[in-house]
């Protein structure tokens, strides 16, 4: 089995390179590859979209990849390849990005990304930093994961979704802020799990084996 992270010039891909070999490895998953190679996604198992930055940005980087956004259509949309979106790569499946001006997004998830307006204006913004997992449902690829595990945040944006039924688990943040999206082969997170020790690990090595 092979995995592509989809390296389109959003951020460092090096520490979730390292996690998600290394949890394959653990689970024997195969092969993990970084490529920014539109034939690598296409022959991919499993495709990851991390994601640092502004949404349009991402979306103008990931739509400037020589047929990289042609290929990932085709392998989610057609193949139906399980997907995880991590940060804006999560983002990055909503409908449509309201940050700065509004683009569309892949459209793979009923949300719009609008900027994170807490309840309490003495949080800071962006929200970053350690906060609890609420699970909102179950699903195999949270599986090990409770509410109250901890996981690391860095966004000034959020998913604000439209349909209760594609929101898995929130945190708390002056009000409810999107923490994991997903529906049929699609799983999203706004937090970076290759960062978030032992829960962040859990849900690479769940996706990696989970078998929608």
């Amino acid at each position: 089995m092979l995995t592509v992270l989809i390296d389109y010039g959003a951020g460092n891909l090096h520490s979730a390179e390292k996690a998600f070999q290394r949890m394959a490895r653990e689970v024997d998953a195969g092969e993990v590859l970084v490529s920014d190679r539109a034939e690598d996604v296409a022959r991919a198992d499993r495709i990851v979209l991390p994601g640092d930055g502004a949404f349009p940005a991402c979306m103008e980087d990931l739509t400037g990849q020589s047929g990289i956004l042609d290929a990932l259509k085709e392998a989610v949309e057609i193949r139906a390849r399980p997907f995880l979106g991590i940060c804006v790569g999560m983002q990055l499946m909503a409908r449509a990005g309201f940050e700065y001006r509004e683009v569309a997004g892949l459209g793979w998830i009923n949300g719009e990304v609008r900027a994170i307006a807490p309840a309490d204006t003495s949080l800071k913004i962006p929200h970053m930093g350690w906060n609890d997992l609420i699970i909102d449902q179950p699903h195999p690829v949270l599986e090990g994961l409770k509410t109250g595990d901890h996981a690391y945040f860095v966004h000034s944006y959020q998913m604000e979704m439209a349909d209760p039924a594609q929101l898995l688990a929130h945190c708390d943040y002056g009000g409810s802020v999107t923490a994991v999206v997903g529906r049929d082969t699609l799983i999203g997170t706004q937090f970076h799990p290759e960062k978030s020790q032992t829960a962040g690990l859990r849900l690479i090595a769940n996706w990696l084996t989970w078998a929608p």
